[in-house]
């Protein structure tokens, strides 16, 4: 095997064991030893949730939407693993210095809050900018983080093949191009890397795209599975020294 190692990002932390996006799914997912965690944020009355729906339904009781909600009622219901959902403070708290944080942007109006509280952390922890990525599917809140906090690397997440390839990441200075595995296309793949951008594919659970992206010099993963993940790099690495 002649493929390379792929940076893993345990999306919304490890959900076998806990509820996405909670500091359990979190904490366990840094107890495998990845390197990267992915969470998702809203900005629900001036508090960065850490949650992915845009509505109630799937994961807690109820069909409102989050952002007609107070953060304190949305944080009293339970998910299924019987925790809450936690604000981004708690997250930055957690990880530490542990791994990679990459922060999505899912909501609206998070930008400024985000680089408010990431600028605050960091300086009253003595902490590194370099731990984390700003992604979004929304570019006018990735410039916006641009202008406000361009210390920390910014990914742009697209769903399709744009016609004018990965373009979109100059005007951001853009560190990463987040692309689906289902729109996996070689020549934004390539324009993305003659860019110098970090190509990261979403979301990989199957053993067998691991070795097609890994073949293919992709960079990184997105995975539910991170111990699978962890186990083909594993592999990667005793073939590459027993070579």
């Amino acid at each position: 095997m002649t493929s390379g190692t792929l940076f893993c990002f345990a999306h919304r932390g490890y959900q076998r064991s806990a509820s996405e996006n909670t500091l359990q799914a979190i904490e366990h997912a840094m107890e495998l030893a990845v390197v990267g965690i992915e969470i998702d944020i809203w900005n629900i009355g001036g508090q960065l949730l850490v949650t992915h729906d845009r509505r109630l339904g799937r994961l807690q009781p109820g069909r409102e939407l989050i952002t007609d909600m107070c953060a304190e009622a949305l944080r009293k219901r339970p998910l299924p693993c019987g925790n809450t959902i936690p604000i981004l403070q708690e997250v930055l708290e957690l990880v530490g210095d542990r791994a990679q944080l990459n922060i999505e942007l899912k909501g609206p109006n998070c930008a400024n809050l985000f680089a408010q509280e990431v600028r605050a952390f960091v300086i009253d922890k003595g902490a590194t900018f370099d731990q984390y990525i700003v992604s979004s599917f929304d570019q006018r809140q990735l410039y916006e983080c641009l202008c406000l906090l361009p210390e920390v690397r910014r990914g742009v997440i697209i769903l399709g093949v744009p016609l004018d390839l990965a373009t979109c990441a100059t005007p951001l200075k853009a560190y990463s191009l987040h692309t689906a595995l289902d729109f996996l296309n070689t020549d934004l793949l390539a324009d993305a890397k003659q860019r110098g951008l970090k190509n990261y594919i979403f979301t990989v659970n199957e053993p067998d795209d691991l070795i097609l992206l890994a073949e293919q010099g992709i960079d990184g993963v997105f995975t539910d599975k991170p111990q699978m993940v962890l186990d083909f790099n594993a592999r990667i690495l005793a073939s590459k020294a027993a070579g």
